[in-house]
């Protein structure tokens, strides 16, 4: 832990030195709400978000924000470690290739929808029809599945520390959860207007919360899971289809158990005495013992780490390296050459084209290796994954 700031109702305590005004804000904004448990934690990749800075943890007592897990829920990472200790230029090409016939790309989805067995069932104890949102958009949930999304989204073939070829993906429920986090937010936003007494939110600082005691927020949670489950299955078939591309030009590849982490969504978890809703809004879980993965950006390594189970963290770690310049200011201010030229003395086959691909530059993004040295104290480095070839969404 870096610092903790004291002047609000709870502490907010903070895994880097610096962060910018307006994530700062919306942690103080946090640290005062009335049904925060102990503290707010920041993790060291904290940036700008809609009402909760991505990067950031917070326990609640018996409510839900649906502003605090975010619109992409159950976004996250897979990784999968290869037999493969090496792969040539030539062979990269041809695997980005059959990958872009496999995988849709962007706001692309299938022309058909995928085999009902691989969506998620429905939570423990409920159907289909007990999650509204889901259910209508089920459908075209099954176009999606097996698509990787736009933004920051991405396939990225790497080379191990460890010696091996890794393959990794990050991107997650699609329209589905983004659909789902519109309705509850809308709900919690209008819930919120009716309230004359208790607990109101300021509006501008968009944290509308559901009482648990109220059917939308238990509701909210059982679609969220399904958004988390469907991410997860997302993440699944994409990662299968890359291992069937790599066993189409080398038959006798080897895939490890894929590690597969979600970091946008809320749980039921006990902290500091007390079962609390975990809101992890851009933050990887990191119990004892747990393997999680921390992306780099498309021109720095990415990490595969081990949880310390840190309490002060609410047990959690960053997502990545965490943006340092918004997608516009980075078209603005970055250099397209400096970028390109970057990446290309490394080796990598990148995703830069022009100056519209600079907010997914590496410049965009904080500095990799101090986001992970700020966080030592929860987490371990188990192996760093230098990239090799990208695809971006």
């Amino acid at each position: 832990m870096r610092q903790i700031v004291t002047s609000e109702r709870q502490p907010i305590k903070l895994w880097l030195d610096d962060m910018e005004e307006g994530a700062m804000a919306q942690a103080r904004n946090l640290a005062n709400l009335p049904f925060i448990h102990s503290h707010v934690a920041i993790m060291p990749d904290a940036h700008l978000g809609y009402g909760m800075p991505i990067g950031g943890v917070m326990a609640t007592n018996e409510v839900v924000i649906p502003n605090a897990v975010g619109v992409d829920i159950g976004c996250g990472m897979c990784a999968v470690r290869t037999s493969l200790t090496a792969i040539s230029h030539d062979q990269l090409l041809f695997l980005l290739a059959a990958i872009r016939t496999m995988v849709p790309l962007g706001f692309k989805h299938h022309a058909n929808k995928q085999e009902a067995r691989l969506m998620p069932p429905a939570p423990a104890g409920v159907g289909l029809d007990d999650l509204p949102v889901v259910s209508r958009l089920y459908g075209g949930a099954r176009t999606q599945l097996g698509t990787l999304g736009g933004g920051n989204h991405f396939i990225e073939i790497q080379k191990g520390s460890d010696g091996h070829i890794w393959i990794m993906v990050h991107t997650g429920s699609r329209n589905l959860g983004f659909q789902v986090a519109n309705f509850y937010n809308k709900q919690a936003v209008a819930m919120n207007k009716k309230l004359s007494t208790g607990v109101v939110i300021p509006r501008q600082w968009q944290l509308a919360y559901l009482p648990l005691s109220n059917v939308l927020g238990r509701q909210y949670l059982l679609e969220m899971e399904y958004c988390v489950a469907f991410a997860q299955a997302n993440r699944d078939l994409i990662i299968a289809r890359i291992q069937t591309a790599l066993r189409n030009m080398l038959p006798v590849v080897l895939f490890d158990e894929p590690i597969n982490i979600a970091h946008n969504y809320a749980a039921r978890e006990q902290h500091f005495g007390r079962e609390v809703i975990v809101h992890r809004k851009g933050a990887t879980r990191a119990r004892k013992g747990e393997l999680g993965i921390i992306p780099g950006s498309q021109g720095a390594p990415s990490y595969i780490v081990r949880g310390l189970g840190n309490p002060e963290s609410f047990e959690s770690c960053s997502h990545g390296a965490g943006r340092r310049m918004g997608r516009r200011e980075a078209q603005r201010r970055l250099d397209l050459a400096d970028e390109v030229e970057a990446m290309e003395k490394q080796g990598i086959i990148h995703a830069i084209r022009g100056r519209r691909d600079l907010d997914e530059a590496a410049g965009a993004y904080k500095e990799i290796a101090r986001v992970v040295e700020n966080q030592l104290d929860l987490i371990e480095v188990v192996v760093s994954l230098k990239p090799l070839a990208v695809i971006k969404g």
